[in-house]
Protein backbone atom coordinates (compact mmCIF):
# COMPACT_ATOMS: atom_id res chain seq x y z
CA UNK A 1 0.00 0.00 0.00
CA UNK A 2 2.75 2.48 1.08
CA UNK A 3 4.88 1.65 -1.77
CA UNK A 4 3.35 1.99 -4.96
CA UNK A 5 3.56 5.97 -4.37
CA UNK A 6 6.82 6.41 -3.00
CA UNK A 7 8.34 8.04 -6.45
CA UNK A 8 5.87 10.26 -6.05
CA UNK A 9 6.29 11.53 -3.08
CA UNK A 10 10.51 11.61 -3.74
CA UNK A 11 10.33 13.96 -6.26
CA UNK A 12 9.36 16.44 -3.85
CA UNK A 13 12.62 16.40 -2.57
CA UNK A 14 14.18 18.22 -5.54
CA UNK A 15 14.25 21.76 -3.93
CA UNK A 16 15.59 25.00 -4.60
CA UNK A 17 17.12 27.10 -1.93
CA UNK A 18 16.31 30.93 -2.58
CA UNK A 19 19.54 32.94 -1.83
CA UNK A 20 17.42 36.10 -0.84
CA UNK A 21 15.81 34.47 2.23
CA UNK A 22 18.85 32.61 3.38
CA UNK A 23 20.26 35.73 3.77
CA UNK A 24 17.68 36.97 5.57
CA UNK A 25 17.39 34.45 7.71
CA UNK A 26 21.43 34.16 8.21
CA UNK A 27 21.28 38.06 9.16
CA UNK A 28 18.42 37.31 11.84
CA UNK A 29 18.39 34.39 13.03
CA UNK A 30 22.43 34.17 13.79
CA UNK A 31 21.75 36.92 16.36
CA UNK A 32 18.93 35.38 17.88
CA UNK A 33 19.69 31.46 17.99
CA UNK A 34 23.40 32.22 18.43
CA UNK A 35 25.29 28.86 17.68
CA UNK A 36 22.34 26.82 17.55
CA UNK A 37 21.03 28.77 14.09
CA UNK A 38 24.34 27.13 12.12
CA UNK A 39 22.55 23.14 13.17
CA UNK A 40 18.79 24.77 12.20
CA UNK A 41 20.16 25.93 8.90
CA UNK A 42 22.21 22.91 8.07
CA UNK A 43 18.81 21.02 8.78
CA UNK A 44 16.33 23.41 6.82
CA UNK A 45 18.45 23.68 3.60
CA UNK A 46 18.99 20.00 3.52
CA UNK A 47 15.29 18.60 2.28
CA UNK A 48 16.90 14.85 2.35
CA UNK A 49 16.92 15.08 5.94
CA UNK A 50 13.70 16.29 7.12
CA UNK A 51 11.66 13.89 8.48
CA UNK A 52 7.52 13.43 8.20
CA UNK A 53 5.68 12.27 10.83
CA UNK A 54 2.60 9.96 10.14
CA UNK A 55 -1.05 10.66 12.10
CA UNK A 56 -3.26 8.04 11.97
CA UNK A 57 -6.73 8.36 11.25
CA UNK A 58 -8.23 6.61 14.56
CA UNK A 59 -11.65 6.76 12.32
CA UNK A 60 -10.31 4.53 9.79
CA UNK A 61 -7.24 2.94 10.87
CA UNK A 62 -6.42 -0.70 9.77
CA UNK A 63 -4.39 -2.40 12.49
CA UNK A 64 -2.28 -3.83 9.25
CA UNK A 65 -1.58 -0.10 8.62
CA UNK A 66 0.23 0.03 12.22
CA UNK A 67 2.36 -3.62 11.50
CA UNK A 68 3.84 -2.15 8.25
CA UNK A 69 4.73 1.08 9.64
CA UNK A 70 6.62 -1.10 12.45
CA UNK A 71 7.96 -3.34 10.19
CA UNK A 72 9.85 -0.04 8.28
CA UNK A 73 11.52 1.29 11.63
CA UNK A 74 8.46 3.57 13.08
CA UNK A 75 8.12 3.95 16.25
CA UNK A 76 5.12 6.08 18.36
CA UNK A 77 5.93 9.50 18.83
CA UNK A 78 6.62 9.76 22.38
CA UNK A 79 6.68 5.94 22.83
CA UNK A 80 3.51 6.33 24.32
CA UNK A 81 5.08 8.11 27.87
CA UNK A 82 3.97 11.69 27.73
CA UNK A 83 1.05 12.35 29.59
CA UNK A 84 -0.11 15.28 27.37
CA UNK A 85 -0.74 12.25 24.50
CA UNK A 86 -4.45 10.51 24.61
CA UNK A 87 -3.96 7.10 23.81
CA UNK A 88 -6.86 7.68 21.37
CA UNK A 89 -3.79 9.49 19.11
CA UNK A 90 -1.46 7.43 17.16
CA UNK A 91 1.56 9.22 15.47
CA UNK A 92 4.40 7.48 14.12
CA UNK A 93 8.05 8.44 13.34
CA UNK A 94 10.71 7.24 11.92
CA UNK A 95 14.58 8.04 12.84
CA UNK A 96 15.64 7.82 9.05
CA UNK A 97 14.22 10.08 6.97
CA UNK A 98 11.54 8.67 4.93
CA UNK A 99 8.21 10.40 3.22
CA UNK A 100 5.36 8.08 2.69
CA UNK A 101 3.20 9.11 0.24
CA UNK A 102 0.06 10.98 0.51
CA UNK A 103 -3.46 9.30 0.28
CA UNK A 104 -5.61 10.78 -2.62
CA UNK A 105 -8.98 12.49 -1.76
CA UNK A 106 -11.86 10.36 -2.35
CA UNK A 107 -15.62 11.35 -1.58
CA UNK A 108 -17.03 8.91 0.38
CA UNK A 109 -13.67 7.44 1.80
CA UNK A 110 -11.57 8.13 4.89
CA UNK A 111 -7.91 8.58 4.74
CA UNK A 112 -5.97 5.97 7.24
CA UNK A 113 -3.20 8.77 7.84
CA UNK A 114 -2.22 12.55 7.88
CA UNK A 115 1.47 13.54 6.62
CA UNK A 116 2.85 15.87 9.02
CA UNK A 117 5.65 17.44 10.04
CA UNK A 118 5.41 16.19 14.73
CA UNK A 119 5.87 19.50 16.01
CA UNK A 120 2.62 20.83 14.96
CA UNK A 121 1.29 18.54 17.07
CA UNK A 122 2.17 20.16 20.40
CA UNK A 123 0.27 23.01 19.63
CA UNK A 124 -2.93 20.14 19.80
CA UNK A 125 -1.88 18.26 22.95
CA UNK A 126 -0.94 21.55 24.79
CA UNK A 127 -4.87 22.67 24.46
CA UNK A 128 -5.83 19.10 26.38
CA UNK A 129 -8.93 19.15 24.80
CA UNK A 130 -11.52 17.02 27.08
CA UNK A 131 -14.55 15.44 25.43
CA UNK A 132 -17.79 18.12 24.92
CA UNK A 133 -15.36 21.19 25.15
CA UNK A 134 -16.37 23.79 22.90
CA UNK A 135 -13.39 24.63 20.63
CA UNK A 136 -12.08 27.02 17.82
CA UNK A 137 -9.56 27.01 15.50
CA UNK A 138 -9.18 30.41 14.37
CA UNK A 139 -6.75 30.08 11.55
CA UNK A 140 -7.36 26.33 10.62
CA UNK A 141 -6.35 25.94 6.63
CA UNK A 142 -5.05 23.25 5.43
CA UNK A 143 -7.25 21.57 8.52
CA UNK A 144 -4.26 19.38 10.26
CA UNK A 145 -4.45 20.57 13.53
CA UNK A 146 -8.67 20.17 13.45
CA UNK A 147 -7.70 16.42 12.34
CA UNK A 148 -5.51 16.24 15.14
CA UNK A 149 -7.61 17.49 17.67
CA UNK A 150 -10.25 15.41 16.60
CA UNK A 151 -7.92 12.42 17.49
CA UNK A 152 -7.12 13.10 21.04
CA UNK A 153 -11.46 14.02 22.22
CA UNK A 154 -15.13 14.15 20.87
CA UNK A 155 -15.38 18.08 21.20
CA UNK A 156 -18.95 19.12 21.95
CA UNK A 157 -18.26 21.79 19.20
CA UNK A 158 -15.82 22.49 16.96
CA UNK A 159 -15.60 25.68 14.67
CA UNK A 160 -12.78 25.92 12.23
CA UNK A 161 -12.52 29.24 10.68
CA UNK A 162 -10.61 30.23 7.66
CA UNK A 163 -10.73 34.11 6.26
CA UNK A 164 -8.72 32.55 2.82
CA UNK A 165 -11.26 31.46 0.29
CA UNK A 166 -8.66 28.82 -1.29
CA UNK A 167 -7.14 27.59 1.38
CA UNK A 168 -10.69 27.21 2.91
CA UNK A 169 -11.26 24.68 0.15
CA UNK A 170 -8.79 22.90 1.01
CA UNK A 171 -9.81 22.76 5.02
CA UNK A 172 -13.17 21.38 3.67
CA UNK A 173 -11.71 18.70 1.88
CA UNK A 174 -8.86 17.62 4.55
CA UNK A 175 -12.31 17.67 7.32
CA UNK A 176 -14.08 15.55 4.62
CA UNK A 177 -11.55 12.95 3.98
CA UNK A 178 -10.69 12.51 7.60
CA UNK A 179 -13.61 12.98 9.47
CA UNK A 180 -16.99 10.77 9.61
CA UNK A 181 -20.21 11.67 9.51
CA UNK A 182 -21.84 11.90 12.89
CA UNK A 183 -19.14 14.09 14.16
CA UNK A 184 -19.41 16.36 11.11
CA UNK A 185 -22.85 17.69 12.51
CA UNK A 186 -20.02 19.03 15.64
CA UNK A 187 -18.09 20.72 12.75
CA UNK A 188 -18.53 24.41 11.51
CA UNK A 189 -16.85 25.84 8.83
CA UNK A 190 -16.75 29.62 8.92
CA UNK A 191 -14.61 32.14 6.49
CA UNK A 192 -14.47 34.99 8.67
CA UNK A 193 -11.80 37.39 9.09
CA UNK A 194 -9.94 35.89 12.47
CA UNK A 195 -9.70 39.29 13.46
CA UNK A 196 -13.84 39.79 13.68
CA UNK A 197 -14.29 36.31 15.50
CA UNK A 198 -13.93 37.78 18.84
CA UNK A 199 -16.65 39.95 18.58
CA UNK A 200 -19.22 37.20 16.45
CA UNK A 201 -19.08 34.85 19.27
CA UNK A 202 -17.73 36.66 22.49
CA UNK A 203 -17.14 33.92 25.33
CA UNK A 204 -18.08 31.21 23.67
CA UNK A 205 -15.51 28.99 23.40
CA UNK A 206 -13.13 26.15 26.49
CA UNK A 207 -10.26 26.32 23.57
CA UNK A 208 -8.89 28.30 21.28
CA UNK A 209 -6.24 27.48 18.75
CA UNK A 210 -4.63 30.21 17.30
CA UNK A 211 -1.63 29.01 14.46
CA UNK A 212 -1.17 32.03 12.86
CA UNK A 213 -0.20 33.22 9.53
CA UNK A 214 3.59 33.56 9.81
CA UNK A 215 6.91 33.75 8.29
CA UNK A 216 7.09 29.50 7.32
CA UNK A 217 10.56 29.63 7.63
CA UNK A 218 10.72 26.13 5.68
CA UNK A 219 8.49 26.95 2.37
CA UNK A 220 10.18 30.35 2.20
CA UNK A 221 13.32 29.31 1.99
CA UNK A 222 12.74 27.45 -0.67
CA UNK A 223 11.11 30.25 -2.63
CA UNK A 224 10.92 29.53 -6.43
CA UNK A 225 10.14 33.31 -6.83
CA UNK A 226 13.38 35.80 -5.95
CA UNK A 227 11.01 38.88 -6.59
CA UNK A 228 8.19 37.74 -4.42
CA UNK A 229 10.31 36.18 -1.95
CA UNK A 230 12.18 40.09 -1.16
CA UNK A 231 8.56 41.02 -1.41
CA UNK A 232 7.23 38.97 1.58
CA UNK A 233 10.47 39.92 3.34
CA UNK A 234 9.61 43.60 3.23
CA UNK A 235 6.50 42.63 4.60
CA UNK A 236 7.72 40.56 7.49
CA UNK A 237 7.64 43.58 9.87
CA UNK A 238 3.66 43.98 9.01
CA UNK A 239 3.32 40.32 10.72
CA UNK A 240 3.15 40.68 14.19
CA UNK A 241 0.50 43.24 13.84
CA UNK A 242 -2.10 40.70 12.68
CA UNK A 243 -0.80 38.43 15.04
CA UNK A 244 -1.57 40.47 17.64
CA UNK A 245 -5.18 41.40 16.66
CA UNK A 246 -5.96 37.74 15.79
CA UNK A 247 -4.94 36.78 19.60
CA UNK A 248 -7.17 39.72 20.85
CA UNK A 249 -10.04 38.56 18.80
CA UNK A 250 -9.52 34.87 20.19
CA UNK A 251 -9.25 36.49 24.06
CA UNK A 252 -13.12 37.68 22.97
CA UNK A 253 -14.26 34.33 22.24
CA UNK A 254 -13.00 32.60 24.90
CA UNK A 255 -15.11 31.92 28.15
CA UNK A 256 -13.04 32.84 31.23
CA UNK A 257 -11.35 30.03 32.75
CA UNK A 258 -10.85 28.87 28.82
CA UNK A 259 -7.37 27.87 27.51
CA UNK A 260 -5.45 29.67 24.40
CA UNK A 261 -2.51 28.14 22.58
CA UNK A 262 -1.10 30.30 19.87
CA UNK A 263 1.79 28.90 17.63
CA UNK A 264 3.58 29.49 14.45
CA UNK A 265 6.37 27.80 12.41
CA UNK A 266 8.95 30.35 12.58
CA UNK A 267 11.74 30.88 14.75
CA UNK A 268 11.00 34.67 14.54
CA UNK A 269 10.94 36.32 18.07
CA UNK A 270 9.01 39.21 17.02
CA UNK A 271 5.94 36.48 15.36
CA UNK A 272 6.95 34.49 18.67
CA UNK A 273 7.73 35.83 22.05
CA UNK A 274 7.49 39.16 21.24
CA UNK A 275 3.99 39.04 20.40
CA UNK A 276 3.27 36.89 23.56
CA UNK A 277 4.78 39.54 26.22
CA UNK A 278 3.23 42.14 24.26
CA UNK A 279 -0.81 40.11 24.58
CA UNK A 280 0.57 39.72 28.90
CA UNK A 281 1.43 43.45 29.31
CA UNK A 282 -1.18 44.68 27.66
CA UNK A 283 -4.44 41.94 28.65
CA UNK A 284 -4.70 42.18 32.13
CA UNK A 285 -7.03 39.09 32.31
CA UNK A 286 -4.57 36.99 30.12
CA UNK A 287 -2.14 34.83 32.56
CA UNK A 288 0.96 32.79 31.57
CA UNK A 289 0.52 29.25 31.54
CA UNK A 290 3.84 27.21 32.58
CA UNK A 291 4.54 24.41 29.87
CA UNK A 292 8.13 23.39 30.50
CA UNK A 293 7.11 20.04 31.83
CA UNK A 294 5.44 19.58 28.30
CA UNK A 295 9.34 20.30 27.12
CA UNK A 296 10.69 18.08 29.72
CA UNK A 297 8.38 14.81 28.79
CA UNK A 298 8.92 15.60 25.15
CA UNK A 299 12.82 15.94 25.13
CA UNK A 300 13.27 12.35 23.97
CA UNK A 301 11.44 13.62 20.08
CA UNK A 302 12.03 17.11 20.06
CA UNK A 303 14.71 19.73 20.46
CA UNK A 304 14.59 23.16 21.97
CA UNK A 305 15.48 26.64 21.62
CA UNK A 306 15.28 28.58 25.29
CA UNK A 307 12.66 31.30 24.58
CA UNK A 308 13.09 33.05 28.60
CA UNK A 309 9.21 32.58 28.60
CA UNK A 310 7.85 30.22 31.10
CA UNK A 311 4.76 29.67 28.82
CA UNK A 312 6.37 28.94 25.55
CA UNK A 313 8.39 26.34 23.78
CA UNK A 314 10.15 26.32 20.39
CA UNK A 315 11.11 23.58 19.08
CA UNK A 316 13.95 23.36 16.17
CA UNK A 317 15.25 20.88 13.90
CA UNK A 318 18.16 19.05 13.87
CA UNK A 319 19.43 16.37 11.89
CA UNK A 320 17.77 12.84 13.57
CA UNK A 321 14.90 15.34 14.71
CA UNK A 322 14.31 17.47 12.16
CA UNK A 323 10.74 18.75 13.65
CA UNK A 324 10.05 22.34 13.62
CA UNK A 325 10.24 25.14 13.51
CA UNK A 326 7.29 25.54 15.93
CA UNK A 327 6.62 27.64 18.47
CA UNK A 328 3.84 27.43 21.25
CA UNK A 329 2.52 29.57 23.76
CA UNK A 330 0.04 28.30 26.11
CA UNK A 331 -2.24 31.59 27.91
CA UNK A 332 -5.27 31.17 30.28
CA UNK A 333 -8.15 33.63 30.72
CA UNK A 334 -8.91 34.66 33.90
Amino acid sequence: MLTRLKAKSERKLAKQICKVVLDHFEKQYSKELGDAWNTVRDTLTCPSCWQHAVLLNRFNCPWELEEELRSRGYHTLFQGSSPYCPKSVKCYVSRIPHLLPSERHQVGSLKKYYLLNAASLLPVLALELRDGEKVLDLCAAPGGKSVALLQCAYPGYLHCNEYDSLRLRWLRQTLESFIPQPLVNVIKVSELDGREMGDATPETFDKVLVDAPCSNDRSWLFSSDSQKAACRISQRRKLPVLQIELLRSAIKALRPGGLLVYSTCTLSKAENQDVISEILNSCSNIMPMDIKEMARTCSQDFTFAPTGQECGLLVIPEKGKAWGPMYVAKLKKS
